[in-house]
């Protein structure tokens, strides 16, 4: 299986966007945290600061779409392993749960 890294700007737009599209095309994710970004969003439904954005992406994409890993896990992982950890939708159900 071929592996797309993602790094780039903004997590929940064109990042995501592309996780997504990679997965469905049969493409291993591996989602790069501190390499990628967004800003505060504020509209007609509300408003969500940047951070909590930006980790609410992360979390999702951990679930189902990606491994998500800092740069340097990321390159360490490509030195000599171990692959990046993926999980599941069940897996981040089920360690939510109380």
């Amino acid at each position: 299986m071929d592996t797309v890294a993602i790094a780039g700007y903004m997590t929940q737009n064109c990042d995501e966007s592309t996780a997504r599209d990679a997965v469905h095309r049969g493409f291993a994710v591996e989602f790069l945290s501190d390499a990628t970004g967004t800003l505060k969003l504020a509209n007609q439904t509300g408003s969500i600061e940047a951070k909590e954005l930006h980790e609410a992406v992360l979390v999702v994409m951990q679930s189902r779409f990606a491994a998500v890993a800092t740069t340097k896990e990321w390159i360490a992982a490509i030195d000599s392993g171990p692959e990046l950890e993926r999980s599941g939708i069940y897996a981040s159900t089920t360690a939510a749960r109380p």
